[in-house]
């Protein structure tokens, strides 16, 4: 039963509720304990977590399950400081997510200067929107901040809460949302040429980003790539919107320059290319302005009109990728593509560069758990040479089948996305991708996963090396400097908290232990000690 006089805070819960949230993850202070305590009462299970960075990132994770936007609780003053890095991946990485910051009064503050901070001010260039939550507009900014998150393209929304105002009854205030979107096609003389173009193309190619993640038109772009034949390449996001052992699937791009040397020409070679809710932020300086419009046929349909510059485009239609590709596709014909089969032989290329059959090393670790680990398997996967890598080799069935930070590239994600990922998924297997690096920065995360349940599984590449910038350096003729560290037994550490611990040295240890961990009920810590330098001429 509706409670008939609601606190302010009671208000801004209910439309998270509304919105699809049911978790909430971060660390209370003495002025959030209202809004902890309304998103229980609405519904909303608010986990502890050990930093409100990590807290982020289980958010996140949730997220790209249910669909809800993300929520980060923080406190006032370093709480909230400390998720600044997570913000601003939801930024950059286009995730909804609602922060949600106490803070002193305003009159408090005017004498009181402990911890007090202009949150708002912090925030508002890593946000799409800052609100100061006020008692009597509490349901419109509630619903202000939601709609904002969530339209394209989607990031985060902060909104700071003055302790007395969660507290605030509010009586009488009409609820109010804002009306929902219809999609939006072209029409005129844009959808002609778009149609013709894609008539006369004879080698067209497309390049899918993750706005198909957000206008539910993966079944449509499939279709479409199908009728007229045309091979495709996804970022690191989108990897799985279409199943990538689809023969038309070139794989992932975005970070790998050994990838690039084969993708890249067949782009160049390409009469059309068609960006399908293309988003550039994910992507190397090596995809910026790699055609020129004036001489190729470029077709950019996005969310938002083009203000990056990493590309042009001969035709922007900003509009429903689903919808254009409906209308584009309505009437015309199919035809044979890429005669010469060039597409064909970079896939091949590709799978020669990335073997799955050496011994021991980096790849090897990644093709042992692909074959070990259930087809239906969720990854993540943290920042590094490990990621850049895996994103080439971990094929895909499904949209976020893997989850990365893939445009801010933020270390230590991986492991409490995992975390966020075996809540929302409890019956699936799910497994973590960490350098050694990355994950002694959310080590104390662990104790959350065993507090949580589930049998997620931590798998680490020990290097005792930050491997990505040693490789830079050696590249740039640098000496090796503040890139080595101590090699730790982080087997150990899995028990210490807990879980099951395991190192590595082969493949048939690291079958064992995968085999034993998806049967454990509590997490498992697996640590594959590659050599340095085992990165070198495979990313």
């Amino acid at each position: 039963m509706q409670d008939p006089t609601p606190r302010a805070a009671d208000l801004l819960a209910q439309r998270l509720y509304e919105a699809g949230c049911r978790h909430a993850f971060g660390m209370p202070g003495g002025e959030v304990l209202t809004l902890v305590d309304a998103l229980e009462k609405a519904g909303i299970t608010f986990h502890l977590t050990k930093h409100e960075n990590s807290a982020g990132f289980m958010a996140e994770a949730v997220h790209h399950r249910d669909g809800a936007p993300a929520i980060l609780v923080a406190t006032l003053g370093p709480g909230a400081m400390n998720g600044i890095n997570v913000v601003a991946n939801a930024l950059q990485d286009r995730v909804p997510m609602i922060v949600l910051t106490g803070c002193v009064d305003a009159d408090e503050a005017l004498t009181y200067t402990h911890q007090v901070m202009d949150h708002s001010q912090v925030y508002r260039s890593i946000t799409k929107g800052t609100f100061t939550l006020t008692a009597k507009g509490a349901d419109i900014i509630a619903d202000k901040a939601v709609s904002l998150a969530t339209q394209p393209r989607p990031g985060p929304v902060h909104i700071d809460v003055p302790i007395s105002v969660a507290d605030t009854p509010v009586t009488g205030k009409k609820r109010r949302r804002l009306a929902k979107v219809a999609p939006v096609s072209p029409n005129g003389e844009c959808l002609e040429k778009a149609r013709r173009w894609v008539a006369e193309a004879e080698r067209p190619i497309a390049i899918i980003g993750l706005d198909v993640l957000y206008d539910d038109s993966r079944s449509v772009v499939q279709a479409f790539l199908e009728h007229f034949g045309i091979p495709f390449v996804t970022t690191y996001k989108a990897k799985g919107v279409v199943p990538e052992d689809h023969p038309l699937c070139l794989g992932g791009a975005g970070l790998s320059p050994l990838a690039d040397k084969h993708l890249v020409p067949l782009v160049e070679q390409a009469d059309l290319v068609l960006c399908l809710g293309y988003d550039p932020i994910e992507m190397r300086p090596g995809w910026r302005e790699i055609w020129d419009p004036e001489e190729k046929r470029v077709i950019d349909i996005s969310a938002v009109i083009n203000d990056h510059y990493m590309h042009q485009a001969g035709l922007n239609l900003v509009a429903d990728t689903g919808e254009t590709l409906e209308a584009i596709a309505k009437g015309n014909p199919a035809r044979a593509t890429w005669p010469g089969g060039e597409p064909a032989q970079v896939k091949s290329a590709l799978a020669q560069a990335f073997p799955t059959d050496e011994d021991w090393g980096p790849a090897a670790v990644i093709a042992e758990t692909r074959a070990t680990l259930p087809p239906e398997t969720l990854a993540t996967a943290d920042s590094g040479a490990h990621r850049i890598l895996l994103s080439q080799m971990w094929e895909c069935s499904e949209e976020r089948g893997l989850i990365q930070s893939s445009a801010l590239c933020t270390m230590g994600c991986a492991v409490p996305m995992a975390i966020g990922l075996k809540l929302a998924e409890p019956d699936r297997p799910v497994i973590s991708f960490s350098g050694d690096a990355g994950f002694l920065m959310v080590a104390g995360e662990l104790s959350t996963a065993a507090e949580m349940g589930g049998n997620p599984i931590f798998l680490v590449f020990v290097d005792a090396s930050l491997a990505l910038i040693e490789l830079k350096q050696r590249q740039r003729q640098m000496g090796k400097n503040g890139v080595d560290f101590g090699h730790h037994d982080f087997a150990t550490m899995g028990r210490a908290f807990g879980g099951n611990g395991h190192t590595v040295r082969n493949r048939a240890e690291l079958r064992a232990a995968l085999e034993a961990a998806v049967k454990t009920e509590t997490f498992t810590v697996i640590a594959a000690e590659i050599d340095r330098g085992g990165y070198d001429g495979r990313i």
